[in-house]
């Protein structure tokens, strides 16, 4: 039988604060990105970023664990998506190698975290 959770608080996970605080930066960022990719490369980021952490917290309220890591997959899926992103805004000189390296540094962190996340869950 499936373990069933009624009180998850995603507030309290790590994974979940690192993905808010990380989308921050990845909106600070996209501001400085040229005006005609507002509704292009910089939108798509915005809201793949966003996903991250949405995704997280909705799951959270799911009550059972395989419901919960099916949204914990599709956080993890739009930490890849924003990874191909930024490197794409890296490739085309939007963003610096420096802080490319940086904020795939950071988003590897938190892929590794929802990757570890899932397979205890679905244990």
């Amino acid at each position: 039988m499936e373990n069933k959770k009624t009180a998850r608080n995603f507030r309290e996970y790590p994974v979940w604060q690192q993905a808010v605080e990380y989308a921050t930066k990845i909106y600070q960022i996209t501001a400085e990105m040229p005006y005609f990719e507002k509704k292009g490369l910089c939108d798509q980021l915005q809201r793949a970023v966003v996903s991250i952490s949405s995704n997280i917290a909705e799951g959270s309220a799911r009550p059972s664990d395989s419901d919960f890591a099916h949204f914990l997959d599709m956080a993890l899926g739009s930490a890849y998506e924003v990874e191909t992103q930024l490197l794409i805004s890296k490739n085309i000189g939007y963003i610096n190698l420096n802080i490319y390296e940086q904020l795939r540094d950071e988003l590897i962190s938190i892929e590794k975290q929802l990757a570890g996340f899932i397979s205890a869950i679905r244990k």
